[in-house]
């Protein structure tokens, strides 16, 4: 029987084996976590927990996709983080999640350790705002987007990346615009910012 006033997981997926295998992982890796299932956001929302401690909300749902779902999910509960947990990773998908509020966006293809590890710290406040956790084996910049990227770092324009690398000012922005894609961000600040933090740039 669950404590009282055990903290509690809501997880919204509509795939029944993968909330069980994700629910086994978690309660063993935090088993005084108690964990409520939801197939939909009309389930997730009769959740009756009141200490609900951390939302993971996949994307792709039967009715409501889970984007379309954060509004109503902190409408209920306006202070519990909710990390969005997905197949679905393309920068746009990202970039529109953060910014109706989750507090971080891994993708299913993410290994359990990852998983776990991530939604510790987002129970404990660590992944907030702009956090983007996407796999790295999954995507990689290409060696001239690199060089762009350290040059960004460097505080360069575009007309002057061009000029150190032989390139087009119309090619340097192209690249600028892959990068920023790749880090789901909207500005060359925030792409530095995210490659620092990546340990992409020094």
């Amino acid at each position: 029987m669950a404590a009282m006033n055990a903290p509690c997981a809501l997880l919204i997926d509509d795939h029944a084996m993968f909330r069980a295998g994700l629910r086994q992982v978690i309660k063993v890796a935090i088993p005084d976590l108690d964990i409520f299932e939801a197939g939909s956001l009309d389930e997730a929302l009769s959740c009756p927990s009141n200490n609900l401690t951390v939302v993971l909300l996949d994307n792709k749902l039967n009715g409501l996709s889970g984007i379309e779902g954060i509004a109503l999910i902190r409408r209920k509960w306006p202070l519990v983080p909710i990390l969005m947990l997905s197949s679905q990773f393309e920068p746009e998908t990202v970039r529109l999640a953060l910014a109706r509020g989750v507090d971080g966006f891994l993708s299913k293809a993410e290994s359990v350790d990852t998983i776990v590890q991530t939604l510790q710290q987002v129970m404990v406040g660590g992944v907030m705002g702009t956090a983007t956790v996407v796999p790295m084996a999954q995507k990689c910049l290409t060696p001239r987007q690199s060089a762009v990227l350290g040059l960004l770092h460097q505080g360069l324009s575009s007309k002057l990346i061009a000029r150190q690398l032989f390139i087009s000012e119309n090619t340097a922005r192209k690249h600028v615009q892959d990068i920023l894609a790749f880090f789901a961000v909207a500005s060359r600040a925030e792409a530095v910012f995210a490659a620092r933090n990546q340990g992409l740039v020094g």
